[in-house]
């Protein structure tokens, strides 16, 4: 049987230390915040990143939302799926090159950003954290996410500095 370290130094294994532990934790649990938040709406956390996207771009090929939600196209696919059997977005192929897919909103699924903009005022007091708070935590995971990249020698690290202006700021306000 193996027993912890009596020494008094920090452990440097302690789960509570770990970086990866923290950010699972605040990952699954600030989903399962949206959770009550997008139920009026009869949206998924993931369905919500999908019609995110299409609220700030418009019209989008599947790859460029999987490349935005930074997920397989085969992950994204279902969720379109769905918010199509939702009313809320429609396919099409592409007058251009009929190999790729585009989703648009319809006139439901773009009615639907007025009851939408609420969100991120009620997430706020959900999580019990003002504007600030949220935008350094955005900046910091913005950092996060570059520093990954790089390590990785990702491209999409050039994506997230590129949207890092005021369009692309957390959308926080009440």
């Amino acid at each position: 049987m193996t027993t912890a370290p009596t020494s008094t130094a920090p452990d440097p294994l302690a789960l509570e230390s770990q970086i990866c532990f923290a950010l699972a934790v605040a990952s699954r649990g600030v989903i399962s915040a949206y959770r009550s938040v997008l139920e009026p709406i009869h949206l998924t956390h993931p369905q919500y990143l999908v019609m995110l996207s299409l609220w700030q771009h418009g019209t989008l090929p599947v790859r460029k939302i999987a490349d935005l939600l930074r997920l397989e196209a085969a992950t994204v696919s279902p969720l379109i799926k769905r918010l199509e059997a939702l009313d809320y977005v429609r396919k099409d192929r592409s007058s251009h090159d009929e190999r790729v897919v585009e989703v648009s909103l319809t006139e439901t699924g773009a009615k639907l950003r007025k009851s939408a903009e609420a969100i991120p005022g009620k997430m706020m007091a959900k999580l019990d954290m003002g504007e600030s708070d949220l935008l350094d935590l955005h900046a910091t995971m913005t950092r996060l996410i570059a520093a990954v990249d790089a390590s990785h020698g990702d491209a999409a690290s050039e994506d997230v500095a590129s949207h890092e202006d005021a369009s692309s700021a957390p959308a926080i306000r009440r």
